[in-house]
């Protein structure tokens, strides 16, 4: 049995299932082993799988008591399903994790021994990532959007592995954008992150489903539909070629002015059309920092839509 702290007494793992049924039943035999005396539940999300993982979902709710099975209508996501099943979570903490066994179930132990130690979400960073290179710069990718987003605090230790206190989620009850990041919603409900150094695994079985696209995708995410900074940084652009503008225009009347000189006709042209240019990009700037607010505000489109559910109970409840 794993050594609690106070503020929790169960735990619910929550994994986003994508074409992974040939990992499903270590998967869950590793997590059940690990978990074995604490009570738990295991909510797999089959996010429009295009092979068997969904059968072999509701073999396993069958098989195991602590098995959860959402099926979601279509391929939402990765973080739209992490949403649907931490919606769906029942018990006092949350843990996170690949399907692909890249993150080792017998880890969890090492995050749940960190929450409550003043932390109210603990990732799981490896300590040597066992991605290819184009893999590595495209998460970089990631962490800046969430550096823009959420916070340094996040961005320097952000992992799909986590545990996290579940009452977190009600920060971001009322969300139903269709763009998601996990992360950047619980950086709406803490600032108290922890992170610990953990396995990180060789992928043994198929090719991750992630891209290079779908990286700069995530993190183009965070940084539109989570922040306005882009917005804020047109702003300061056309501020500073308004500006420029105006020197070189001082520069031409004081030269004319003190040397008596004829204006020369380009750097006077240059002048007006880099202060004209520069006002309207900062106009466009303040404008959009208005849209883009109402655009985080007015999202509506679901995050995801559960077809079915199978399975469920607390394994282990006292």
């Amino acid at each position: 049995m794993l050594a609690r702290v106070p503020g929790w007494e169960n735990v619910s793992v929550v994994v986003p299932v994508f074409n992974a049924e040939a990992t499903l039943d270590e998967l869950i035999s590793r997590i059940e082993a690990t978990l074995a005396g604490t009570p738990h539940e295991i909510i797999l999300v089959n996010d429009g799988s295009a092979d068997g993982s969904w059968s072999r979902i509701v073999a396993l709710a069958a098989e195991h008591p602590a098995v959860r099975g959402l099926e979601l209508s279509r391929n939402f996501g990765q973080h739209n399903a992490l949403l649907a099943g931490v919606r769906a979570a029942r018990c006092d903490v949350i843990v996170t994790l690949d399907d692909d066994l890249q993150h080792p179930p017998e880890e969890i132990p090492k995050l749940l021994a960190q929450l409550g130690n003043g932390n109210d979400l603990v990732y799981g960073t490896p300590v040597v990532r066992q991605h290819k290179p184009w893999r590595n710069l495209s998460a970089r990718l990631v962490r800046v959007g969430l550096k823009s987003a959420a916070g340094a605090e996040f961005a320097a230790s952000v992992s799909p592995f986590r545990a996290f206190f579940t009452d977190l989620r009600e920060a971001f009850e009322s969300f139903g954008g269709p763009f998601v990041s996990l992360d950047v919603l619980l950086s709406w409900a803490t600032t108290k992150v922890g992170a610990v150094e953990v396995e990180h695994s060789e992928r043994s079985v198929g090719a991750s489903t992630y891209s290079f696209g779908k990286l700069v995708s995530l993190a183009l995410t965070m940084l539109t539909g989570f922040s306005t900074r882009p917005l804020r940084i047109a702003s300061l652009v056309g501020l500073a070629t308004t500006l420029f503008g105006l020197l070189i225009l001082v520069y031409v009347v004081v030269r004319f002015v003190v040397e008596g000189n004829p204006v020369p006709g380009f750097p006077f042209l240059a002048s007006l059309i880099a202060i004209f240019s520069g006002a309207q990009l900062f106009a466009l700037g303040i404008i959009g920092e208005y849209i883009g607010r109402m655009h985080v505000r007015t999202m509506s489109q679901p995050a995801y839509v559960v077809r079915r559910e199978v399975g469920g109970d607390v394994s282990g409840r006292d």
